[in-house]
């Protein structure tokens, strides 16, 4: 069993050791010249003005919820296609589909009613 993880670990290191390498030869070889401008933060080519935490509107927040509502379901919905013909007994497999997507679509009706789709 844990021979079969053993392509994972091996990527995993080779990632982290890419990462570190490149990370280092940039640290050695790249160019060091600070300057006033380059200390500055930057914000889209612009001089920042104002404070850099405010408060934001919520429905940024419930779309996102709204895609994550998104991808649950297929995340969910793709394994149980796979499987759906072996189920046994098959009613069973779709009950619980069922209970699944009643679940969603409450999440729906919660974002509709909070006016996560109300674009202004």
């Amino acid at each position: 069993m844990p021979q079969d993880f053993l392509p994972i670990l091996v990527l995993f290191i080779m990632s982290v050791g890419l990462g570190i390498l490149v990370l280092i030869i940039a640290r050695l070889f790249g160019p060091r010249v600070p300057t006033r401008a380059k200390m500055m933060p930057y914000e889209s080519g612009m001089r920042p003005i104002g404070q850099a935490m405010r408060r934001l509107p919520i429905r940024y927040y419930l779309t996102a919820t709204l895609f994550i509502v998104f991808d649950i379901e297929i995340v969910f919905l793709y394994p149980w296609a796979v499987v759906y013909k072996r189920m046994n007994p098959i009613w069973v497999g779709l009950a619980e589909i069922l209970f699944f997507f009643v679940l969603v679509i409450i999440g729906y009706v919660y974002l509709l009613r909070k006016g996560a789709l109300e674009w202004e």
